[in-house]
Protein backbone atom coordinates (compact mmCIF):
# COMPACT_ATOMS: atom_id res chain seq x y z
CA UNK A 1 0.00 0.00 0.00
CA UNK A 2 1.26 3.50 -0.83
CA UNK A 3 1.91 5.92 1.96
CA UNK A 4 -0.58 8.78 2.38
CA UNK A 5 2.10 11.31 1.32
CA UNK A 6 2.58 9.51 -2.03
CA UNK A 7 -1.20 9.51 -2.70
CA UNK A 8 -1.38 13.28 -2.15
CA UNK A 9 1.49 13.90 -4.60
CA UNK A 10 -0.14 11.68 -7.25
CA UNK A 11 -3.48 13.46 -6.74
CA UNK A 12 -1.82 16.89 -7.15
CA UNK A 13 -0.02 15.71 -10.29
CA UNK A 14 -3.27 14.64 -11.97
CA UNK A 15 -5.08 17.80 -10.80
CA UNK A 16 -2.32 19.94 -12.33
CA UNK A 17 -2.57 17.97 -15.58
CA UNK A 18 -6.29 18.71 -15.74
CA UNK A 19 -5.70 22.41 -15.13
CA UNK A 20 -2.98 22.47 -17.77
CA UNK A 21 -5.26 20.72 -20.26
CA UNK A 22 -8.11 23.15 -19.48
CA UNK A 23 -5.75 26.12 -19.90
CA UNK A 24 -4.59 24.81 -23.30
CA UNK A 25 -8.20 24.39 -24.45
CA UNK A 26 -9.09 27.93 -23.32
CA UNK A 27 -5.97 29.36 -24.96
CA UNK A 28 -6.78 27.58 -28.25
CA UNK A 29 -10.39 28.78 -28.12
CA UNK A 30 -9.24 32.34 -27.44
CA UNK A 31 -6.86 32.25 -30.41
CA UNK A 32 -9.58 30.94 -32.74
CA UNK A 33 -11.98 33.70 -31.67
CA UNK A 34 -9.31 36.39 -32.00
CA UNK A 35 -8.18 35.12 -35.39
CA UNK A 36 -11.69 34.95 -36.83
CA UNK A 37 -12.69 38.42 -35.60
CA UNK A 38 -9.50 40.15 -36.74
CA UNK A 39 -9.72 39.11 -40.41
CA UNK A 40 -9.69 42.03 -42.86
CA UNK A 41 -13.03 43.07 -44.34
CA UNK A 42 -14.15 45.20 -47.27
CA UNK A 43 -14.52 48.15 -44.90
CA UNK A 44 -10.78 48.01 -44.18
CA UNK A 45 -9.93 48.74 -47.84
CA UNK A 46 -9.31 52.23 -49.23
CA UNK A 47 -11.63 53.40 -51.99
CA UNK A 48 -15.00 53.58 -50.20
CA UNK A 49 -16.43 50.50 -51.96
CA UNK A 50 -20.24 50.38 -52.25
CA UNK A 51 -22.22 47.54 -53.85
CA UNK A 52 -24.93 48.93 -56.10
CA UNK A 53 -26.23 45.70 -57.66
CA UNK A 54 -25.88 41.97 -57.11
CA UNK A 55 -26.96 39.00 -59.23
CA UNK A 56 -26.90 35.35 -58.15
CA UNK A 57 -28.62 32.66 -60.14
CA UNK A 58 -31.29 30.62 -58.39
CA UNK A 59 -29.87 27.30 -59.60
CA UNK A 60 -28.53 25.52 -56.53
CA UNK A 61 -27.86 22.26 -58.39
CA UNK A 62 -25.46 23.59 -61.02
CA UNK A 63 -22.71 26.19 -61.21
CA UNK A 64 -23.46 29.28 -59.15
CA UNK A 65 -22.99 32.56 -61.01
CA UNK A 66 -22.38 35.69 -58.97
CA UNK A 67 -22.09 39.18 -60.51
CA UNK A 68 -21.49 42.39 -58.56
CA UNK A 69 -21.52 46.08 -59.52
CA UNK A 70 -19.44 48.17 -57.13
CA UNK A 71 -18.78 51.92 -56.91
CA UNK A 72 -15.23 52.91 -56.00
CA UNK A 73 -13.51 56.23 -55.41
CA UNK A 74 -10.16 56.58 -57.15
CA UNK A 75 -7.99 54.09 -58.98
CA UNK A 76 -7.05 51.82 -56.09
CA UNK A 77 -6.13 48.81 -58.23
CA UNK A 78 -4.60 46.71 -55.46
CA UNK A 79 -7.65 47.20 -53.24
CA UNK A 80 -9.97 46.30 -56.15
CA UNK A 81 -8.10 43.01 -56.54
CA UNK A 82 -8.36 42.39 -52.78
CA UNK A 83 -12.08 43.25 -52.86
CA UNK A 84 -12.63 40.66 -55.58
CA UNK A 85 -10.68 38.07 -53.59
CA UNK A 86 -12.98 38.69 -50.60
CA UNK A 87 -16.17 38.05 -52.58
CA UNK A 88 -17.91 34.67 -52.21
CA UNK A 89 -16.87 31.98 -54.65
CA UNK A 90 -18.23 28.48 -55.16
CA UNK A 91 -16.18 25.68 -56.69
CA UNK A 92 -17.19 25.23 -60.35
CA UNK A 93 -19.10 28.53 -60.19
CA UNK A 94 -18.01 32.01 -61.21
CA UNK A 95 -17.73 35.39 -59.53
CA UNK A 96 -17.47 38.61 -61.52
CA UNK A 97 -17.08 42.09 -60.00
CA UNK A 98 -17.41 45.23 -62.10
CA UNK A 99 -15.86 48.34 -60.54
CA UNK A 100 -17.39 51.70 -61.48
CA UNK A 101 -16.15 55.24 -60.98
CA UNK A 102 -18.23 56.63 -58.10
CA UNK A 103 -18.65 59.98 -59.89
CA UNK A 104 -20.39 58.35 -62.89
CA UNK A 105 -23.72 56.51 -63.30
CA UNK A 106 -23.71 52.92 -62.02
CA UNK A 107 -26.10 50.07 -62.91
CA UNK A 108 -28.72 49.14 -60.32
CA UNK A 109 -29.60 45.81 -61.97
CA UNK A 110 -27.48 43.00 -63.36
CA UNK A 111 -28.27 40.09 -65.67
CA UNK A 112 -27.08 36.49 -65.78
CA UNK A 113 -25.48 36.65 -69.24
CA UNK A 114 -22.97 39.05 -70.74
CA UNK A 115 -23.28 41.92 -71.04
CA UNK A 116 -24.36 41.83 -67.39
CA UNK A 117 -25.57 45.44 -67.54
CA UNK A 118 -26.70 48.07 -70.04
CA UNK A 119 -23.82 49.11 -72.31
CA UNK A 120 -24.53 52.77 -71.47
CA UNK A 121 -22.61 52.15 -68.22
CA UNK A 122 -19.47 50.86 -70.00
CA UNK A 123 -17.71 54.25 -69.85
CA UNK A 124 -17.93 54.29 -66.05
CA UNK A 125 -16.48 50.81 -65.62
CA UNK A 126 -12.86 51.19 -64.53
CA UNK A 127 -12.02 47.51 -63.84
CA UNK A 128 -13.33 43.97 -63.82
CA UNK A 129 -12.41 41.10 -61.51
CA UNK A 130 -13.34 37.58 -62.53
CA UNK A 131 -12.87 34.16 -60.97
CA UNK A 132 -13.91 31.34 -63.30
CA UNK A 133 -15.10 27.77 -62.72
CA UNK A 134 -11.51 26.53 -62.40
CA UNK A 135 -10.63 29.16 -59.80
CA UNK A 136 -8.46 31.17 -62.22
CA UNK A 137 -8.49 34.87 -61.35
CA UNK A 138 -8.27 37.69 -63.87
CA UNK A 139 -8.22 41.42 -63.17
CA UNK A 140 -8.68 43.78 -66.10
CA UNK A 141 -8.28 47.56 -66.00
CA UNK A 142 -10.59 49.47 -68.39
CA UNK A 143 -12.41 46.34 -69.67
CA UNK A 144 -14.58 48.27 -72.16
Amino acid sequence: MLPLQQLRIDHMFFKNKKLLFLALILLTLGFIIYDSTSLPTVKDLQGNFQETAVYRNANNTGPIVRVYAVKVEGEVWKEMQQYGDMMPYTKYGSTTVYFFDASKPVPSQLAANEPHFDTAFNTGCVAMYSKDANGAVSFTKSPF
